[in-house]
């Protein structure tokens, strides 16, 4: 019967660390508040399992996937010569298999239950391609969206060995009709979809045919069925990243998608505050709770912000204990102060407090999450508090050059530095030239909202009201 006709559903599919995934997690939450005769769910890795609580209260769906949102070689040691690399391999392979099983499971269960509607959807980002194969297995639709621009490129072969192996699909994306899915869509981003990595997967566990677009049997492209080009929907700014005309005709530019402000505490006393704030239009005025006045009048003494992100659990902070060193030799080099965000990587945070007990500092009377070094010039700070209020009150910000560490520091008109070297870094980020520049963009950028622009855009692919 038309009444027991079920919701449509929107699953976001969404891999990677924080920076690939709240981003999304974002917009999951906008398009539940904006369509509610949507099921909205967000499948992600169970290690971002502190978005639960805040989707939830939007209405989406909390679905995890066991698999960790970063292995890093770094991470698995074997004393004995080439034995690791096999059997670091050999553990991503697993993990890789598991994941993708999972992830069936999942989708099977969303939505194996009754016919696909039309309005089905499912919205993937580039570290979340099995979505597209799912949501062809399963008669969906499917979307991609992206915090920053495809992060791989083609190899300088794939055109000519593509063409050579497979003459008629080439032939068949080359020559396709306008708003058809073309060659463009497969160099741009699509391609790593017809690597062996994903044929094989279509073709033993989804019983698809091993390339998209081509018939399972005889391999033959599907003339008679050509699918839309996929929208492809970027969260970044025209205003900082270039929008060349060689891009998918697909493709829209948002604007940053940032996360609403409550997100952004760890500290759940701070974060009642923040809402409350909110709620009168005073982001500005954000009150950290009494057990963090020390964070807060630390910020007002104008630090320079130094933030590492996932750089530590992807494996590229291998000396924790060597960067402190020198953080403190800069430090003796400037007048600044340094807030450190150690983002919960414990080898760091480890070492923080292993130096402050070697200096005996008395942490008694003080958070655990905060911890002062080198004569009260630096604080390390191992929870988070929202960007958009921190980096207005920052002289600079120095980063690992992450997406939304990007964005936030654009839209307070702070000037920033992906550091390579650290000192070189602090000396360029705090010239006038660059800091002229940092306030001319944060002018612009205040003029966007790219969720709105990202749920405006859903809305029209989907052709809703």
């Amino acid at each position: 019967m038309e009444e027991e006709r079920r919701k449509a559903k929107a699953v976001f599919m969404a891999f990677g660390t924080e920076g690939d995934v709240y981003p999304l997690a974002a917009i999951a939450a906008a398009f539940a508040s904006h369509q509610r005769q949507y099921d909205v769910i967000l499948m992600t890795h169970s290690a971002h399992k502190s978005l639960s609580s805040h989707l939830s209260l939007k209405h989406v769906q909390y679905c995890s996937i066991s698999s960790p949102p970063v292995l890093s070689t770094h991470h698995h040691s074997n004393n004995i010569e080439g034995e690791g690399d096999l059997s670091f391999l050999l553990q991503k392979k697993n993990i890789t298999t598991d994941h993708r099983q999972q992830c069936y499971s999942l989708i099977e269960t969303i939505f194996g239950d009754s016919p696909t509607l039309d309005g089905d959807l499912i919205v993937i980002n580039f570290f979340a391609l099995e979505g597209w194969s799912l949501a062809e297995s399963f008669h969906v639709r499917c979307i991609v969206a992206a915090p920053y621009v495809v992060p791989y490129s083609a190899p300088g072969t794939f055109e000519s060995q593509f063409k050579r192996e497979l003459p008629l699909l080439y032939q068949y994306l080359t020559e396709a009709p306008p708003g058809k899915v073309c060659w463009k869509d497969v160099i741009h981003w699509m391609w790593p979809l017809f690597t062996e990595n994903w044929g094989s997967w279509r073709n033993d566990e989804l019983h698809l045919s091993p390339c998209p677009f081509t018939d399972p049997v005889t391999g033959i492209p599907t003339w008679h069925d050509r699918p839309q080009s996929p929208l492809l929907m970027y969260g970044f700014s025209k205003e900082v990243v270039e929008w060349p005309a060689y891009w998918p005709s697909k493709v829209r530019v948002c604007g940053f998608w940032f996360l609403p402000t409550e997100w952004q505490f760890t500290c759940k006393k701070c974060r009642e505050l923040s809402v409350y704030n909110s709620s009168r239009h005073q982001y500005a005025k954000v009150d950290l709770c009494p057990s963090h006045l020390e964070l807060q009048n630390f910020i007002k003494t104008t630090p320079i912000f130094i933030g590492l992100s996932s750089i530590g659990s992807m494996g590229f902070l291998r000396d924790p204990c060597a960067f402190l060193r020198v953080l403190q030799c800069v430090l003796n080099t400037t007048e600044y102060r340094f807030i450190l965000f150690t983002a919960g990587y414990e080898p760091l945070e480890s070492t923080v407090h292993m130096i402050a007990a070697e200096a005996s500092i008395d942490q008694n009377m003080r958070n655990e999450d905060c911890v002062h070094l080198y004569d009260g010039r630096l604080f390390c700070f191992s929870g988070s508090i929202p960007y958009g209020w921190l980096f207005p009150n920052c002289a600079a910000v120095i980063h690992h050059g992450g997406s939304g560490t990007t964005a936030a520091a654009l839209r307070a008109g702070t000037p920033q530095e992906a550091a390579h070297v650290l000192s070189m870094a602090i000396h360029d980020v705090l010239s006038s030239r660059v800091k002229a520049q940092a306030a001319e963009t944060a002018k612009r950028l205040s003029l966007e909202d790219g969720v709105s622009e990202a749920i405006k855009h859903l809305k029209e692919e989907l052709g809703l009201n």
